[in-house]
């Protein structure tokens, strides 16, 4: 008999994000990229480790970020791209 499960835990760690041309307050900007990253991982798991733990250097190709945005907007819209990659799109460094 199969069992979907979904891992009781999942750990993300990210060492450093890069961010040239906004002018935003950074730590408004990671409050709302952890929060909006938790969410996303909680409600849709990590894709690229649905067979197993995964080590991931970089992820590139992810579209662009407009440089408009407010500190919240912005941390929300990284972590929608960040876990889009980790869904599988855009490249991945292992």
């Amino acid at each position: 008999m199969g069992v979907n499960r979904r891992p009781s835990a999942i750990r993300v760690e990210i060492g450093e994000l890069v961010l040239d041309g906004f002018h935003t307050d950074p730590a408004r900007v990671a409050t709302a990229f952890e929060r909006e990253l938790a969410r996303l991982v909680r409600e849709h798991g990590v894709p690229l480790a649905a067979n197993g733990a995964v080590s991931v250097e970089a992820l590139t190709g992810l579209p662009p970020l407009p440089a408009g945005l407010s500190a919240r907007r912005l941390g929300q819209e990284l972590a929608r791209a960040v876990h889009e990659g980790l869904s599988g799109h855009g490249e991945v460094t292992p």
